[in-house]
């Protein structure tokens, strides 16, 4: 008796540590499907007051990555100019991120233009094998920004 006892509860302690855990397991395929370093390659920026729609293309005469490890985010844009030229700029910026589902937000902690930072940017992410694009509102009352971004990257490999 005490043998069948001992295999039973063998059995249940194996059975109850393969129990699936969907919303852990999906949302760690999630992240581990945006780590990696990601060039931008295109940005629409539509002013929600104003109504203004800038498109910026991305692979002539700038360079902007993102790069993301299991908890954090950094950017880096820069021109291709050396910073000569009227169209000069460099900016960088990072934080935490988070991810569940394909909600994405950003809590940006550092950025060289500092008005930005203690900001948090909420974000719909789709990916799609080497390409992945984010979509949100950029909005900070206090420096009257109140935008929709849209940004298309592709895989640094």
């Amino acid at each position: 008796m005490k043998k069948i006892a001992s295999i039973v509860a063998i059995a249940t302690l194996l059975l109850s540590c393969n129990t699936p855990t969907t919303d852990k397991t999906d949302t760690k395929q999630e992240q581990l499907a945006v780590i990696g370093t990601w060039k931008l390659i295109s940005g629409t920026l539509i002013d929600k007051v104003k109504g203004d729609t800038v498109v910026t293309d991305y692979t002539k005469g700038k360079s902007f990555i993102k790069i993301l490890n299991g908890t954090h985010f950094a950017f880096l844009n820069h021109d291709l100019n050396k910073g000569k030229g009227k169209d000069s700029a460099f900016s960088a910026g990072g934080g935490r991120y988070s991810l569940v589902g394909d909600q994405y937000t950003e809590m940006l902690e550092y950025c060289n233009d500092r008005e930005w930072e203690n900001n948090s940017f909420s974000f719909t992410l789709t990916v799609q094998n080497d390409t992945f694009v984010q979509k949100g509102i950029e909005k900070i009352d206090s420096i009257g920004v109140n935008r929709l971004n849209i940004e298309k990257y592709v895989r640094v490999k």
